[in-house]
């Protein structure tokens, strides 16, 4: 007798239902991993809610949403970082919601479930996605235009141009990389017979119209602020240093589908009959035939944007791909159930529910004994260690019991000074950002205001750094101050030098 076990019964008759119940999981487990094992923002989310909180129409970091939404969601969260994470989660379920939506209208909703379990396999949707800004949000607004564009496109659909017209706006207010996005969308409907009739259309000059309207306030900063110039490009030398590049881009790209890739090999029949011995016949899981344009879709936007993403990366010198690994990779898992056939053979059931589960389970388990165990083993210190809340606190506090106001501003260590700069009155950090970009707080104003100077400790007396020392003449240090780590472990304790600049003006 045939065992059928009752995911694959799911897939088969409530598809949409397993999607959600998969997405809200995983979803949950990186909104808890941060807040249990981050003690401050990772990566570069710290500069974000700084930049943020200035809600400039832009910034030297690109254009202006990601940074509005990110600062939106931390004040309603009465100014805790998890109001941030639960914004990057609910990215990254509006981008499997999309893709959901899109996958079901090509392959139907049985393998659309397929793709999307898939998906959510590649690492570039797991602990990446807890860093919110430009490239997070990026993904669920390229998914959300996939999906409105192949309704446009591949169904006729009139109703959806101007969705679609929306969020490539909105695309274009998030990251430097929707111009080429948008482009390849272009391409893909000029190279298709289909596509130059919808180009040709009214709809598609409205859609023009609204796109405008949504940028056009960027654009106009963008003149104003005088920052439009052309890109460096690499000399004929530098040619062997950008293979290299591309080549280490296009590596991380692959190594982020190993989920996908221990997934086909397990469920090969290769595997099934040849190592397994395994005859027993399997379940499978049929849809109707595809259309020939919605493999070029899926195909077209599956490549291209990693191999142009990955490519302009390497050309200027990026340490990830354009755009982002998320909209590189965001069609992988679709594409791999467009070209596995009308009817998918679900073998050794039990086994691939546990490599799954465990593909996804593994990079939290990763975080979590990296957080706990590398203390113990040294190495560099990981950034998220440090206790974010207690050392504004204890500045901001130290500030306003001195000058009886709040801390209006932070100089010294640009780390430290933005882990500051989420405290209670949100002071703001003397940057090295061009002041003609925004309304950036500059030395004089610091020396009038008065604000707290922080850097790191290297000794007891708490010296300052022979840099903020020329800078802030005159400088007199308190006693340092020293912060507890969740795990302290072989590190030496985390001892920030700090002093007091009074205010000038009453």
């Amino acid at each position: 007798m045939r065992f059928t076990s009752l995911i694959v019964e799911l897939i088969r008759a409530r598809p949409r239902l397993v999607v959600w119940i998969v997405v809200l999981i995983q979803a949950l487990l990186w909104l808890v991993v941060p807040m249990l094992f981050y003690g401050s923002p990772p990566g570069d989310l710290a500069t974000v809610l700084v930049y943020g909180h200035q809600y400039q129409v832009g910034s030297d970091l690109g254009p202006p949403l990601a940074f509005w939404l990110a600062d939106v969601a931390f004040r309603l969260a009465g100014g805790h970082i998890f109001g941030v994470y639960l914004l990057a989660q609910l990215c990254f379920v509006v981008t499997f919601a999309a893709l959901y939506g899109l996958a079901r209208r090509i392959v139907g909703n049985s393998h659309a479930a397929l793709a999307v379990l898939l998906t959510m396999t590649v690492t570039a949707f797991s602990f990446p996605g807890v860093e919110f800004g430009p490239l997070v949000l990026a993904c669920p607004l390229w998914a959300l235009v996939l999906l409105h564009a192949w309704q446009v496109i591949g169904q006729g659909s009139r109703s959806a141009w101007f969705a679609l017209s929306i969020e490539a706006g909105l695309l274009l207010l998030t990251t430097y990389a929707a111009g080429g996005l948008l482009l390849l969308l272009a391409i893909f409907a000029l190279a298709t017979a289909r596509g130059r009739r919808t180009l040709l259309s009214f709809d598609a000059m409205f859609a023009l119209l609204v796109i405008a309207v949504l940028v056009l306030p960027y654009l106009v900063w963008l003149l104003r602020a005088d920052t439009i110039a052309l890109p460096h490009w690499p000399q004929m030398a530098d040619v062997e240093a950008l293979v290299i590049g591309w080549g280490r881009l296009l590596g991380w790209l692959i190594f982020a589908l190993a989920g996908i890739v221990l997934l086909i090999i397990l469920n090969s029949s290769v595997m099934h009959r040849t190592i397994l011995r395994n005859r027993e016949t399997s379940p499978t899981v049929f849809r109707p035939p595809v259309q020939n344009l919605a493999r070029q879709f899926v195909l077209f936007f599956a490549l291209a944007p990693a191999l142009l993403g990955s490519l302009i990366g390497a050309l200027f010198g990026y340490d990830h791909v354009a755009g982002g690994a998320g909209i590189a990779l965001l069609l992988s898992g679709l594409a791999v159930i467009v070209f596995s056939g009308d009817l998918i053979h679900l073998r050794r059931q039990r086994v691939l529910r546990t490599a799954w589960a465990a593909v996804i389970v593994a990079p939290a388990v990763a975080i979590a004994g990296m957080t706990l165990l590398q203390p113990w083993f040294g190495g560099a210190e990981i950034a998220t260690t440090t206790p974010a809340n207690a050392v504004a606190r204890f500045f901001g506090d130290s500030f306003q019991r001195r000058t009886n106001r709040p801390l209006p501003a932070v100089a010294g260590d640009a780390r430290l000074a933005e882990l500051i700069a989420l405290g209670a009155s949100r002071p703001q950090p003397l940057l090295a950002a061009p002041p003609a970009l925004g309304p950036w707080l500059r030395p004089e104003q610091f020396n009038e205001t008065g604000g707290v100077v922080v850097w790191r400790a290297a000794d007891t007396a708490g010296t300052p750094p022979a840099a903020i020392a020329r800078e802030f003449p005159g400088l007199v240090p308190e006693v340092p101050k020293t912060f507890d780590r969740l795990v302290d472990g072989r590190y030496a304790p985390l001892r920030v030098g700090w002093a007091i600049v009074r205010p000038k003006t009453p």
